[in-house]
């Protein structure tokens, strides 16, 4: 029970459905705190925390959900106590996780890939493993080329030596 003279408690999470009713929350909790960004920045830092003013500010501006480290320090700056911490930190935990999805009771087997798909994907093998000899054989022509025009016959070498002359 509360006295006339006890301040009346936080607003709890409960665990809200989506990230829009989460903040909805903060900002109900910013009102209970009768503190303005200025001094939730000054709590924050009294507390060891950091909470720019600017950064709550933003923050209660949007429907999406804070960054954890963010969320504590506005938590603690507010003056909620640490089990009050901990469930509004599980709560955005949860929210960021996602719905869960129903687990299944027998694994679906995986769809088989297309024939299509398939044939296509061995084609473009069969194509780069044609590239890649023609590359090879060009190679090798290439070589045996500049060897040839470097290189001379022995005949070749007879004759302008004036050896093998016929008289």
């Amino acid at each position: 029970m509360t006295s006339p003279m006890s301040p009346p408690a936080p607003p709890r999470t409960a665990g809200p459905a989506d990230e829009a009713a989460f903040m909805a929350e903060l900002r109900r909790l910013k009102a209970w705190s009768g503190l303005s960004y200025r001094e939730l920045e000054r709590a924050a830092d009294a507390a060891g925390e950091v909470l720019p003013y600017s950064t709550a500010a933003t923050m209660l501006r949007r429907d999406r959900l804070p960054r954890e480290a963010v969320l504590v320090a506005f938590l603690v700056a507010c003056g909620l106590d640490a089990d009050d911490t901990r469930r509004w930190v599980t709560a955005r935990r949860e929210l960021a996780a996602g719905p869960r999805s129903p687990v299944p009771t027998v694994e679906q087997p995986q769809p088989p890939v297309p024939e299509p798909l398939v044939r296509h994907r061995h084609r473009w093998r069969r194509a780069r493993l044609a590239v890649v000899g023609l590359v090879a054989a060009a190679a090798v022509l290439v070589g045996a080329g500049a060897a040839a025009t470097g290189a001379t016959t022995v005949q070749e070498e007879q004759h302008t030596a004036g050896i093998g002359q016929r008289p």
